[in-house]
């Protein structure tokens, strides 16, 4: 059995315009880390860092920032459960 992203949210998907709306009100580095997980997901700190050329630091404070207005939700990897990776709910 495949668990995607889409299955681990559930019920929590966003519409298009919630999700633009609750964007809208972040950071241009949470913007930047939320069209990176767009385009590829689930991914890891690490890898949202080198795909955004983001400092860890500044990753760090974007998905705190949409982990807090539910924009972004996460799991720990099946690949290395020691990580967690994050995914759009929408």
């Amino acid at each position: 059995m495949s668990t995607t992203a889409a299955d681990a949210v559930g019920d929590d998907r966003l519409t298009t315009t919630e999700y633009r709306e609750r964007l809208r009100e972040l950071p241009p580095s949470a913007k930047l880390v939320a069209k990176v997980l767009e385009g590829e997901s689930p991914l890891s700190q690490g890898q949202l860092a080198e795909e955004s050329l983001l400092p860890d630091r500044t990753v760090r404070y974007a998905l705190n920032r949409l982990e807090e207005s539910d924009i972004v939700g996460s799991r720990y990897s099946f690949k290395d459960a020691r990580k967690q990776v994050y995914f759009l709910r929408t």
